[in-house]
Order: C-alpha cells, then sequence, then structure tokens
C-alpha cells in the first residue's frame, strides 16, 4: 500500500477493511462522493481535492445545517479536504504527486477531461502502474462521452420516468438521485474487485462506471420485460407488473402497503383478513391467476380492510406474517429504524449523519471525520505531498 501520513494509521488492533487504502477523489456533487464516503467508512483514507469553489453541493440549500447544504452532509463523511486549482502549476504538482501515491484515483469529470492536466487514466498509470483509476460519467467514454451527465437526464432517457406515475398521468422523475447512487454503488464495488486484483498481480486498472448502463442494469426486471420478452413495460401508479396485491390499498381510515409475494404470503393474508375462500378461488389461486384478475381480487380486499384502521390491520397482519407497512415521510422512516435497533443516525464530530447500511461483525464501519471544511486539511496534506516519494516505502 501508498505510504500514509503518520496520524492516519488506526491503532486499533481490529482495523478496518480498508485501513492503508489512500484514495484520491477528485469528484465532486453525488455518484462519486457516495462512493467514496462509502471507502471512507471501510477505513480508507480519502482525500477529497476540490475547486478552490468547492463543491457544488456545499452551496445547494435550502436545507442547510449552518452555512452548509445537507446535502454536501450527506456524502462526504471520513474525508479530508484540499482545495487545488488544477490550472496552477504548484497545484498541479501536488495533484500529480497525490496520484502518484494514491491506492485508487476516481472522479467524474467528463470522458478526457483530465488528460489536458496529465491525470487522466494512461497519465495516472504510467506514473503509478498499481494504481485503481475509477471514471464515472453519463453515458459511457465512447458514444456518449460529449453528453453532460445528470441523473434527472437519465431518468428520462433510460426509461425510469416512462414507469414511474400514474397510469395515464404524466412521468415522474424518483424522489432522489437514484441512478447518481447507483453508480456509486456499482463503482464501489468496481474498485473493490480492481484492489483484488492487484493483490494478486500488483497491477492496477481503469475501472468505468456510467450511468446509462447503471441504468440499464438496475432497472432489472422491466428492462428484461423488454429485452428478453419483447414487452415494454408502463406506468402503473404504485401496482407491479408482475405481483398482486403488491400496492398501497386502502383501509378504514387511510393506505397500507401489501406486498404478497408469493401464494403462502398471500394465503396468509387472505385468511387474517377472515376469507379464506379467497385463496381457494381459481381465479386468485397462484401469482399468474392474480395478475389476470387482479381488477375482480381488489374490490374484494379493500371490502375487508375497509373494517379496521390501517395500525390496526398493520398490527394483526404483521402478527400473521403478512408483509405490510404504512406509507411514512422521511421523519416516520427514520424513527421506525430506530425503533427497530438500526441506529440510523451516528453522529460524527457534532454532525448528525446517516450510518453506513453495511455491518461488519469484525472491523465495523468507522466514523471517525466529519465532512470537511472546504481546504480543511490543506496544510497538512501540502505538506506530506511536498515531500518527495520513497520509493522504498511504495509496495508494487
Amino acid at each position: 500500500m501508498s505510504e500514509k501520513p503518520e496520524e492516519t494509521v488506526t491503532t486499533d488492533p481490529s482495523r478496518p477493511p480498508l485501513d492503508g487504502v489512500l484514495v484520491a477523489d477528485f469528484s465532486r456533487v453525488l455518484a462519486g462522493p457516495y462512493a467514496t464516503m462509502i471507502l471512507a467508512d471501510l477505513g480508507a483514507d480519502v482525500v477529497k481535492v476540490e475547486s478552490p469553489a468547492g463543491d457544488d453541493t456545499r452551496h445547494w440549500v435550502p436545507p442547510r445545517r449552518g452555512d452548509t447544504g445537507t446535502y454536501y452532509l450527506a456524502v462526504n463523511r471520513g474525508k479530508r479536504s484540499i482545495a487545488l486549482d488544477l490550472k496552477d502549476a504548484g497545484d498541479l504538482a501536488l495533484a500529480h504527486e497525490l496520484s502518484a501515491r494514491a491506492d485508487v484515483f476516481i472522479h467524474n469529470f467528463k470522458p478526457g477531461g483530465l488528460d489536458r492536466f496529465e491525470l487522466g487514466y494512461d497519465h495516472v498509470a504510467a506514473r503509478n502502474p498499481g494504481s485503481v483509476y475509477c471514471s464515472i460519467s453519463g453515458y459511457g467514454s465512447t458514444g456518449g462521452a460529449h453528453l453532460p451527465g445528470y441523473d434527472l437526464l437519465v431518468q428520462a432517457v433510460s426509461g425510469l420516468m416512462s414507469l414511474t406515475g400514474d397510469p395515464g398521468g404524466p412521468p415522474y422523475r424518483a424522489g432522489i438521485s437514484v441512478f447518481d447512487v447507483m453508480t456509486g454503488l456499482q463503482s464501489v464495488i468496481g474498485v473493490l474487485a480492481a484492489l483484488r486484483h492487484r493483490e494478486a498481480t500488483g497491477v492496477g486498472q481503469h475501472v468505468e462506471t456510467n450511468l446509462l448502463s447503471t441504468a440499464m442494469s438496475t432497472l432489472v426486471n422491466q428492462t428484461s420485460a423488454y429485452v428478453a420478452g419483447g414487452v415494454v413495460p408502463h406506468r402503473m401508479g404504485n401496482a407491479h407488473l408482475s405481483l398482486f396485491p403488491y400496492e398501497p390499498m386502502a383501509t378504514g381510515d387511510g393506505d397500507l402497503v401489501i406486498a404478497a409475494g408469493n401464494d403462502g404470503q398471500y394465503r396468509r393474508l387472505v385468511e387474517a383478513l377472515g376469507a379464506p375462500e379467497l385463496a381457494e378461488d381459481p381465479r386468485f389461486a397462484t401469482v399468474g391467476d392474480r395478475n389476470d384478475h387482479r381488477e375482480e381480487l381488489r374490490p374484494l380486499l379493500l371490502e375487508r380492510l375497509a373494517t379496521r384502521s390501517a395500525q390496526e390491520w398493520f398490527t394483526e397482519l404483521s402478527a400473521a406474517g403478512v408483509s405490510c407497512g404504512p406509507i411514512n415521510d422521511v421523519a416516520g422512516g427514520v424513527e421506525l429504524a430506530e425503533s427497530l435497533g438500526l441506529e440510523p443516525v451516528v453522529e460524527v464530530g457534532g454532525v448528525p449523519t446517516v450510518r453506513n447500511a453495511i455491518r461488519l461483525s469484525a472491523t465495523p464501519a468507522r466514523y471517525d471525520r466529519p465532512p470537511p471544511e472546504l481546504d480543511g486539511h490543506g496544510d497538512e496534506i501540502r505538506a506530506w505531498l511536498g515531500a518527495p516519494t520513497d520509493p522504498a516505502q511504495e509496495t508494487p
């Protein structure tokens, strides 16, 4: 692994899995920063390189905490920040030195955008053959290299928006930048695979991810419906193409989401509703039957659900082993996670953040640095990078 400053090496005997891995993070906004935050949670030393203006999301307000956008706080825990102007010769030299030392180099500039600074893959690989170089783009490095990669655009062109909304109504975007987040996760997987390959060979490689390819992959059954079945999916509101009941359903005082994913779950549902005969009815006996006759089954279920409140049915159906749940707002979701002992909030340096979703029994995620101020670690990183690289301290 690359040489590290003395203060970043943990003395904990149960060291995190990526302890000793140095990440040069030239990304901004969401996909890249989300990926590098996960790497930081898993123990990597992430150096966040920002322009003198800072990551755009620092200024995406409201909402804010103090003077900083909560968007920025969501994806930058665990990092050190240095502000570098790549058009300045001295700052560029520091960027080159960082790339020469880093185990992982990650960015989301347009394809080819870093070549003019000699920070493209070929330049970094020549400088540091063991580097795992991860580039994130909107549409890949071939025919779509010139296109800007915004999540909203990819939700539109991928087909996701055509699936989201009420039948006959307008298409909608998802409530989060879903493909940015998923591309960040794909990038982490690619980086970890490449690091494993480097352990075996001593050689790094280029990891490429892009939002549109992520969309094609993570639309899963919807893209498969078209490529394998010749079916173009369409908007169905909250209904599911292949399952019923699997949607919000009205009760005596509000909606309750009911998810019967197989025949056994459906049988438990109708028994709990006091209508076991609906499991024996040949129109509703199997998943395929229920899909074919969902408009006949729906009113029969709604008639029984109307007799009690959503909370009463939630309690009773859950006790019967039926998958169901209320439609919470975000506050309700956090409160539910807390009530289930998932401890979703972790405070880091006085900043509340959302806990990493990965639970490791021997090497848990670490939370030792709050999201950094712009250039908050600039002096220490400049002093460290100003020292010549000692080849004897580099692991091939």
